[in-house]
């Protein structure tokens, strides 16, 4: 009997303050107010008693919808409250603070001392020279194109990740841009197609073409290259990316719904109004390894020359074994790969996908680097870096392992604004960020935003070419596997090529070496077919 009070206490309080109040109103007009709010709670415990969807508010009217409005804030109450700064949620507060001081152009220096635990098993640190040298010049930038690319790009070695206009807001799209404007370094488009918003702010553009060919779509869905051919001769993109894998959710394509599908949105993805745009899961473009050289030559060719390359987040690695086997056979090379990290976000990944699909990008850069180096092919292509890289020792680590540059997304998304509120598919993004909501996009100015882009770049360059200066280098790109360490447990640490070894150039034509798995790999690949000939990955 006690169970049961308890439980319906706090509906049998508003009642009597209900009752009360309306006794009161007699003497005073002022009670009012307090009639009106417990007669609504009274109101909400009566719909608690006849609904049935919820059985917390079944057993506690009224005081059950406290239950949820706490479940609704706790992320709130974690990151701002109760979440220490190295907790990775999945950015640490550590590291949104230092994009945040660097887009600003704050004080980002730290008292104290680190926070991290050094003694600590996987613990990783750069090694520095006794003879450090100043490095004055922070523009860092790599060539890429290959020998038959006509328009090869210098590419600065931190660029903005592929996020779509859609998923991202006019004003963050334009923001970004105009950043990556003011600092001379690339914006990717990700595969929602070249918006007006990605021209306007006139800065050097990656198109990125996923399954969905959004800019280059015929009606049926499929290429389209004389559209193709129209888009990518505009000077402001500087290089021709096919998306085959995202990290966040990899082998997944996606459906944009009817009612989600704006007039700006249908513009630039080449899609009609009123019908739900798909992403298929694969290309129809091609389907072999010998198909994909074949459309990478053939974008080449319809690009001008341009740079032409393709993402991917590691999956089975024998598949892209067979891709270097096309290559070799085509004479056929993409002048660019980019690794994609399966800690790579997006708008909306099913958990199962974000958490366990996918190849961690310290694994996959390693796999990609040594197959290549392994084919001889390696001097002919550059490889690019995306997943959780927004500081510089993200940036020189990943260059260590083998990148010739980095991508960032939400690390300049911190830069634009973004909290990690983690509303992304709600459409309620309280920064302004990543909404098609007219009115919470108007918060995110473009002239501020696009200045903290350009400020967090140039910031972060500046603490990479630091970086390198002090372990005695003249370049970031000359950072090797010698200059990473890392514990193994509380007494032992190893060199970075222990862990993550150059391969020998050219072990696999030779078939001379079989350590890690690659000689297994690579006579089970087929340059013809994706398809296992046996029960390998």
């Amino acid at each position: 009997m006690l169970s049961q009070t308890l439980r319906y206490s706090t509906f049998a309080l508003v009642i009597v303050l209900t009752v009360l109040s309306a006794v009161l109103l007699i003497w005073s007009a002022w009670f009012v107010i307090p009639l009106v709010i417990f007669a609504l709670l009274t109101a909400v415990g009566i719909y608690d008693q006849m609904q049935t969807q919820h059985a917390i508010l079944r057993n506690y009217p009224v005081l059950g919808h406290l239950r949820y409005f706490f479940e609704m804030i706790r992320p709130e109450i974690r990151q701002y409250l109760l979440e220490d700064d190295e907790a990775e949620v999945p950015f640490s507060r550590e590291d949104r603070n230092i994009v945040y001081q660097r887009a600003k152009n704050v004080e980002d220096k730290r008292p104290f001392g680190t926070k991290l635990q050094v003694y600590g098993g996987g613990y990783m640190w750069l090694t520095h020279s006794i003879r450090p040298k100043k490095i004055t010049n922070h523009d860092f930038r790599v060539r890429v194109g290959g020998p038959d690319c006509r328009q090869p790009y210098d590419l600065s070695i931190y660029n903005i990740s592929a996020m779509s206009f859609g998923a991202l807001s006019a004003n963050a799209i334009l923001a970004l841009n105009k950043g990556a404007k003011l600092q001379g370094f690339a914006h990717d488009t990700g595969e929602g197609g070249i918006s007006r918003y990605h021209r306007e702010g006139g800065g050097d553009l990656i198109y990125e073409i996923g399954t969905g060919y959004f800019g280059c779509r015929a009606p049926d869905g499929s290429f389209d290259a004389e559209k193709f051919r129209e888009v990518a001769a505009d000077p402001q993109i500087k290089m021709i990316e096919i998306k085959m894998s995202q990290g966040a959710k990899p082998g997944q394509g996606g459906i944009l719904p009817a009612a989600k599908i704006t007039a700006e949105i249908a513009e630039a993805r080449g899609v009609p109004m009123g019908v739900d745009c798909h992403s298929p899961d694969a290309h129809s473009a091609f389907s072999t390894p010998i198909e994909m050289m074949d459309f990478i030559a053939r974008l080449r060719e319809l690009s001008g020359g341009k740079p032409v390359g393709f993402k991917l987040c590691v999956g089975h690695r024998r598949e892209f074994m067979c891709i270097v086997k096309a290559m070799l056979k085509t004479g056929v090379t993409p002048d660019f790969i980019v690794v994609d990290g399966k800690e790579g976000g997006t708008g909306a990944a099913p958990l199962e996908f974000a958490n366990h699909m996918g190849m961690p990008l310290v694994e996959g850069l390693t796999f990609v680097h040594n197959a290549l180096r392994g084919a001889g092919l390696r001097d002919r292509i550059k490889i690019g870096a995306s997943g959780k890289l927004i500081h510089a020792f993200d940036i020189a680590r990943a260059l260590a392992m083998g990148a010739d540059w980095a991508n960032s997304a939400r690390g300049f998304m911190f830069a634009i604004g973004c909290i990690q509120a983690q509303a992304c598919h709600t459409n309620h993004c309280p920064s302004g960020v990543a909404t098609q909501d007219k009115a919470r996009q108007r918060a995110l100015v473009v002239d501020d935003k696009s200045q903290r882009v350009a400020n967090f770049h140039r910031n972060t360059m500046k603490a990479l070419g630091d970086m390198a200066g002090a372990a005695g280098l003249s370049h970031p790109s000359d950072f090797l596997p010698w200059h990473l360490m890392m514990r193994k447990n509380e007494r032992d640490m190893v060199t970075g090529q222990e862990v993550f070894p150059y391969m020998p150039e050219g072990f696999l034509l030779r078939e001379d070496d079989e350590r890690f798995g690659y000689m297994a790999r690579w006579r089970r690949a087929s340059p013809d077919s994706f398809e296992p000939f046996d029960e390998g990955v």
